[in-house]
């Protein structure tokens, strides 16, 4: 069963009108801390996530045989239907579906005629097309947000604001919709998202009104609450972050309970590095990393390996 969940505030970071100084050292406070804060200042227009939101409900309720006919490929991109994700640890798959895209590639780019796996283009349905245009101006955003954001992250860790920069020339950055119908009054034991860490680097978050978002509290292990707050994201470290900085920023569990009764949606952009930058603790200044050097694709494709039902036997 599901553990009590407490009340207890995580930060909120300006991101607009304030010096970068001032925001590195929040979110290095927030990074080292929670794993989690709330971001405000964004400058994501309420428009365009209002779209995204609106075209993605009109796709999550076709019915499933339309669905189906974008379901995922091995690019991650599409339709991952309810069932197909089991987390880490967990015993049970999640009870979510979600649509999702990437950088959108053409069959003669030079990343895809290299082999690099996740390249190509995305797939869209027919039966909503305004998916596409919607979804692709919030991708956009999220790019241009998550740039902005890097800088930040960057000089907490005490590095040039641009250090990340020369490793997001071609970033492997994911933007999946995300729809939680209600859950079963009478199961106890299951989870929208059950409890786990996120793959890359950073994640940018939005939700609807409906609550679920919990977080786990390092010290105490308690689930706080992490409720939608007008007007922001909420950010999170994931697991390349913390493997990148030698745990300086550390990923946090988390997870989604959908006890309200009706559906729930979120966003949720993974704003990750080209699929060859070289992961190194090292490169942040680690005297003694606790990792070795890997690379963005391999990490994310060996977590995909372990979570998604589409991926058995690739």
């Amino acid at each position: 069963m599901p553990s009590p969940v407490v009340q207890k505030a995580l930060p909120v970071i300006a991101l607009d009108g304030a010096d970068l100084p001032a925001v590195a050292a929040a979110i290095r406070d927030a990074c080292t801390g929670p794993g989690f804060f709330y971001l405000s200042g964004h400058g994501v227009a309420p428009g365009v996530i209002a779209a995204a939101v609106e075209a993605a409900r009109r796709f999550f309720h076709l019915p499933a045989e339309v669905k189906v006919l974008t379901r995922a490929n091995l690019l991650h991109r599409g339709w991952h239907a309810a069932g197909g994700a089991v987390m880490e640890g967990a015993t049970k798959p999640d009870l979510k579906e979600f649509y999702s895209m990437g950088l959108d590639l053409p069959a003669d780019h030079a990343a895809v005629l290299a082999g690099e796996k996740l390249r190509g283009p995305n797939q869209w349905p027919e039966q909503v097309p305004e998916l596409r245009p919607a979804m692709e101006a919030y991708y956009a955003a999220m790019m241009v947000l998550g740039a902005r954001l890097l800088r930040a992250v960057a000089a907490g860790l005490d590095l040039a604001p641009d250090f990340f920069v020369p490793h997001y020339r071609l970033p492997l950055q994911r933007t999946q919709a995300i729809f939680y119908p209600p859950q079963p009054p009478d199961d106890a034991e299951g989870f929208g998202v059950a409890p786990h860490t996120d793959f890359g680097c950073i994640t940018l978050l939005w939700q609807d009104d409906t609550g679920g978002l919990e977080v786990r509290d390092r010290s105490s292990g308690a689930w706080v609450s992490a409720p939608p707050l007008p007007g922001t994201l909420v950010v999170n470290v994931g697991d390349l972050l913390g493997r990148w900085s030698n745990d300086r920023s550390a990923s946090t569990p988390h997870r989604v309970v959908n006890r309200s009764g009706h559906e729930r949606m979120s966003i949720a952009t993974f704003h990750d590095p080209d699929f060859s930058a070289v992961i190194d603790p090292r490169a942040l200044g680690a005297i003694e990393p606790r990792y070795e050097p890997t690379t963005a694709g391999a990490h994310i494709l060996g977590r995909f390996a372990q979570a998604f039902a589409y991926r058995k036997g690739a």
